[in-house]
């Protein structure tokens, strides 16, 4: 069932979910950008059942996520490139892993993320362009943006977060 409030569809992480929520496209997405592009590497790598599988990568190309190319004649075989649209993603897997090292890794880290020419590993922040400080929970507010609908004003309007007096929960 798909959402049908306006607030979530008018919502940018709403839109972003609708795209790429279901836990098989992340994974996908994660193999993708290490390197996998055929659909026996997807299959292979995630376990995953090829009815799904073909769902999957059908409604990530029509996204705009991927973009199918033929590689071969006969049989005739695709591979799944990644867009600009998909590369803008990688800091969400980015974050996500981060996450996952800090919270979910009891035991240490299986995977960290390094520099491509040193191999030092990174230490992953979400920053702001324009400054460089971390964006974190108890510097940010939401506010609605140019193309807000009067619903979206109101829905953000009536957040506690909005109100910049406020301190988020655990601060």
């Amino acid at each position: 069932m798909q959402p049908k409030s306006p607030s979530i569809l008018e919502c940018p992480v709403g839109r972003a979910v609708e795209t790429v929520g279901e836990w098989w496209s992340i994974l996908i997405l994660r193999d993708a950008f290490q390197g996998a592009t055929k659909f026996d590497e997807f299959s292979q790598n995630l376990g995953i059942a090829p009815n799904i599988l073909s769902r999957r990568l059908a409604h990530l190309t029509e996204s705009g996520m991927f973009v199918r190319r033929r590689y071969q004649e006969r049989p005739p075989r695709y591979e799944y490139v990644l867009t600009d649209k998909a590369r803008d993603f990688f800091p969400v897997i980015v974050a996500l892993l981060a996450w996952g090292n800090k919270h979910l890794a009891p035991k240490g880290e299986s995977i960290l993320l390094a520099n491509r020419n040193s191999a030092r590993p990174f230490d992953p922040v979400v920053v702001d362009a324009a400054d460089m400080q971390p964006i974190t929970l108890a510097s940010t507010i939401a506010i609605p943006g140019p193309r807000a609908s009067r619903g979206m004003r109101k829905h953000l309007a009536s957040l506690k977060a909005m109100n910049p007096a406020v301190a988020p929960a655990g601060d």
